[in-house]
């Protein structure tokens, strides 16, 4: 079974308003088994809604529209449903009751235009707004459900939890949607995908989706079965065969961040760990202690931007700098052994490299070396070209920093 969400309301078709709701609606249905196939936003044009409405009824067995019940003339939400489904608007006085008694508990007079939120559609059922004035409506089609449900996120989640769940479980077959969520790092979307597709391909079931970002890569694997057991046994014949094949590259099974796995890493070793930073400019150490009780394991770091603060913060050679320049994997190793030194973690790592738009040692732009310095010998490095603008080339370089170090660890 099939479900769609419309969120009305113009003020979210402006970069200052997010729609919310439909996470928490789309969170609530996979619960029933129920997926979403469709969202949508809609200003408040009562024309354009009744067309989204009169085609959503059309693909989908659920239809729940967020927001527009108001009691401004702006809130056409009422009005644009009825006329999608040609159904009337029915007054309703024990809704006016309701209304009434609910402003004189608040020491309120109701003002005339309140009225309209005492309009039914015409065969609905009023859903009961303890928190707002605005009632929902729950309403049964030949081919649909469609629910009206109030904007104000407090007020719908309560709505929805409280009524509409419990008759969605009374009339959905028994079925669950379960999930698996891998993380990549260091490689490619197009490289990834060309590598697992003859995996993946040949399923409909589950569905496979690859979200890509700076140097990291989601693949989001969803199963829908009878039970819960038959969905995990759907992903099992999948998500097995794409791990082998990726390796090492999959750093996360449960959808964690790769800061949050290496700090898991460090809290099993009781292990810590310092940065030194150089064309990141603190992203590396401001992603480490993103997680929350980073202070167990991250000791602090040194922003050593040029070549001065590289000699005197981090005790790198000047001599080895003139030869090698800051752009190099000896730079690099003596960053991260001084950082080391330093502080007396267990572990550092070291980032340098030419973040563009120019070069100032002659190095490409894009060039990047990350080095690592821990307990069991010398220090080491890799050199890695990236891509992309100068904040596309820093945020990728913090990524494969904490890659590198993950697998070295």
């Amino acid at each position: 079974m099939y479900a769609e969400i419309i969120a009305v309301g113009s003020e979210l078709l402006t970069p200052d308003r997010v729609d919310t709701n439909s996470l928490y609606l789309t969170e609530q249905l996979n619960t029933l088994g129920v997926e979403v196939r469709r969202k949508s936003v809609v200003g408040d044009d009562r024309a354009l809604l009744a067309e989204e409405v009169r085609r959503a009824v059309q693909r989908s067995e659920i239809v729940i529209l967020s927001g527009g019940l108001g009691p401004t003339e702006d809130d056409v939400t009422r009005d644009a449903v009825a006329d999608a489904l040609g159904r009337q608007l029915i007054f309703s006085a024990e809704l006016l009751e309701a209304l009434t008694a609910r402003f004189a508990r608040l020491n309120r007079k109701m003002a005339d235009n309140n009225k309209r939120q005492t309009f039914l559609l015409e065969g609905a059922e009023a859903l009961p707004n303890a928190r707002g004035t605005a009632p929902g409506q729950w309403l049964e089609t030949d081919s649909a459900v469609v629910m009206l449900l109030p904007g104000p996120p407090h007020e719908l989640k309560a709505i929805f939890a409280d009524d509409c769940l419990p008759r969605l479980a009374k009339r959905l077959p028994p079925q669950a949607i379960r999930t698996r969520f891998l993380r990549v790092a260091g490689m490619g979307e197009s490289d990834l995908d060309q590598m697992i597709s003859p995996i993946y391909k040949p399923y409909a079931n589950p569905m496979t989706t690859i979200l890509a970002g700076a140097g990291d890569i989601q693949i989001h694997l969803r199963a829908r079965g009878s039970n819960a057991a038959e969905a995990e046994a759907l992903l099992d014949e999948v998500a097995p065969r794409i791990e082998e094949l990726l390796g090492e590259r999959v750093y996360s099974r449960d959808g964690a961040s790769l800061e949050t796995v290496v700090g898991r890493m460090l809290r099993a070793r009781g292990a810590t760990v310092s940065v030194a930073e150089s064309c990141t400019g603190g992203l590396l150490g401001e992603r480490i202690t993103n997680v929350a009780g980073s202070s167990d394991y991250f000791v602090g770091g040194f922003l050593a931007y040029t070549d001065r603060l590289k000699v005197n913060l981090l005790g790198v050679e000047a001599g080895m700098l003139a030869l090698h320049t800051s752009v190099s994997e000896e730079t690099a190793k003596a960053m991260a052994a001084g950082a080391r030194a330093r502080t007396g973690s267990t572990y550092a790592i070291a980032v340098t490299g030419e973040a563009g738009p120019e070069s100032a040692t002659g190095a490409p732009v894009g060039t990047v070396i990350v080095g690592m310095a821990g307990p069991d010998g010398d220090p080491h490095a890799e050199r890695y070209t990236l891509f992309g603008d100068r904040n596309g080339i820093r945020a990728r370089a913090a990524q494969w920093a904490l890659d590198y170090f993950r697998r070295r660890m």
